[in-house]
């Protein structure tokens, strides 16, 4: 799926399961909740800190999920093409970053 029918698919969601779009400060909010959640699991996972045997049960997949809903919500309600806007970056990234990379001694 790309991100244009993924966007197309989150505003069928809402039209037919929620009342609306929460207003796009609420979404911000929910989005750095969702975020928070993301880096708990990292954090504990995968970074020094200890995992609690609480959130050893915790999907990291469903929780990055939840981070591309939101911001799918958010390019939807603010008149994103999110597609369009990925494949720009990407573009820019390529040619600003390939000999960036291949040239830096520290990923070596």
């Amino acid at each position: 799926m790309n991100l244009k029918n993924a966007q197309q698919e989150v505003d069928n969601w809402i039209k037919e399961h929620g009342v609306r779009y929460f207003n796009e400060l609420t979404n911000m909010a929910q989005l750095t909740e969702e975020v928070g959640e993301v880096a708990r699991i990292i954090a504990r996972r995968y970074g020094e800190q200890s995992e609690k045997e609480s959130d050893k049960n915790k999907d990291l997949g469903e929780e990055l999920a939840d981070v591309v809903f939101v911001v799918l919500c958010l390019a939807n309600q603010t008149g994103v093409d999110l597609q369009a806007a990925f494949d720009k970056k990407m573009d820019l990234k390529t040619k600003r970053d390939h000999d960036r990379h291949h040239n830096n001694d520290k990923l070596k």
